[in-house]
């Protein structure tokens, strides 16, 4: 009979990786729920240890992809190992993802994110979601979509697409590095808006230099102005605690894999209300799609997927409560400014807000004349730290509540010994 072991052992001795895959589906005990009163590292560190990502490695670089840890991991296990038994109750049901309403899955991660089942589609990224709200918002050529000069690609190609296209046009307004306080990205914004200007498209997030915007401040500008709101939040969930109907935008989009460390082929789409859904037609498509009453659901007819990335990402929302957003963003928070007061003693130019409320668990900073990549590739390739930033200079630090001080501190010597080789005083 099937089983993991069996299955474990069976890929041993076709000579795949094994060792990986058991760690995988070993349970290692979570830290007892007092645990974080009583000694704090003691439960940071116990927490370590659900993620198979080795202990002499520092991942910086959560910005880009996180790490599922062992609850998530086993869930999507189990799931396909319960899935592809097929034997579902009813005689037309099936492990496909893209034809049901799957609201056992919406409506956790809808609670998570402080909006209604109703108003949540998952997909199976945020470029998709981005994808969705550029080709399917009506809009006539001279019309023009307003965004900043930091959005990530998967943000800002679907609407370059668009443009080229259909003649609608790009505006961008110029982010300042580093913001001052809200005002001083909410006064560019406005200076921006010109009476074409259909849509606002930002980041809720910066990517490129983690600043946190004031994403409520936006929705409530746009709509004064008769315009929608909508936020690419790919780095959102599980870095801060984000109530998307507090907000108060239009349109929301982003992913799980980072952050939430869930599923990888996990993202979402978030509509505010039945107004909003029917000015933004569905761009992939299949039966249900067309049909109202099913709200932002229909936005999920998109066809055959895979349903055990959703069981993954109920787990990582079991994962995520169990430990508690405000310590988990509290934790994220205090890394940043950790590592970032850090640099900048040692002569880095902040990119990062000095306003702690445009802070989340990413600090940028320029550092003239080190060349990132060669920093990049030699802490990776030499010492098993990763990194990321940006031509020629700039480093993205991204701290998730798993890293100690002491990896922070091995990341700031190796930082240290680079420039020393390379003569840098």
């Amino acid at each position: 009979m099937f089983d993991r072991r069996s299955f474990l052992g069976g890929a041993a001795a076709a000579g795949l990786a094994q060792p990986v895959a058991a760690q995988a589906l070993d349970t290692i005990p979570l830290p007892a729920a007092d645990l974080h009163g009583r000694n704090e590292d003691a439960y940071w560190a116990a927490l370590r240890q659900q993620f198979l990502i080795p202990a002499d490695v520092v991942n910086l670089n959560v910005g880009t992809v996180g790490s599922s840890p062992r609850p998530v991991l086993k869930a999507i296990f189990d799931g396909f190992e319960t899935t592809e038994q097929m034997t579902q109750a009813g005689s037309e049901d099936y492990p496909i993802w893209g034809y049901g309403s799957w609201e056992a899955y919406r409506k956790p991660f809808a609670d998570f994110m402080g909006a209604t089942v109703d108003q949540m589609a998952i997909l199976r990224n945020c470029t998709e979601a981005n994808s969705y709200v550029a080709n399917g918002f009506d809009m006539k050529p001279g019309d023009e979509v307003l965004m900043s000069d930091e959005e990530h690609g998967s943000g800002e190609m679907p609407w370059m697409l668009r443009q080229r296209r259909y003649g609608v046009v790009v505006k961008k307004f110029a982010m300042p590095k580093p913001p001052r306080d809200a005002a001083d990205i909410l006064n560019r914004i406005n200076d921006a808006i010109t009476p074409r200007t259909r849509i606002i498209f930002v980041s809720h997030i910066s990517t490129a230099t983690g600043v946190v915007l004031p994403a409520k401040e936006i929705a409530a500008l746009a709509r004064s102005k008769g315009i929608l709101s909508a936020f690419d939040g790919a780095h959102a969930p599980g870095m801060i605690k984000v109530h998307l109907n507090d907000i108060g935008c239009d349109i929301y989009t982003g992913s799980m894999h980072k952050w939430l460390f869930a599923t990888k082929g996990t993202g979402f789409l978030y509509l505010r209300d039945e107004d909003v859904m029917d000015r933004v037609w569905s761009t992939v498509v299949t039966g249900g799609y067309d049909d109202p009453t099913r709200k932002a659901d229909r936005y999920m007819q998109i066809g055959s997927s895979c349903i055990p990335t959703l069981m993954g990402l109920n787990a990582a929302i079991g994962f995520a409560n169990m430990i508690g957003m405000d310590r988990i963003e509290a934790r994220n928070r205090m890394l940043a400014d950790y590592i970032h007061d850090a640099m900048v003693k040692r002569g880095a130019q902040s990119w990062t807000s000095p306003d702690p409320a445009l802070r989340g668990a990413i600090a940028t900073v320029n550092v003239p004349p080190v060349q990132r990549m060669e920093l990049q590739d030699w802490l990776w390739t030499n010492h098993k730290v990763r990194i990321r930033g940006g031509a020629p200079s700039k480093l993205r630090l991204a701290t998730p509540y798993f890293l100690s001080k002491a990896d922070i501190d091995r990341f700031l010597g190796l930082f240290d010994e680079f420039r020393r080789m390379k003569g840098i005083s």
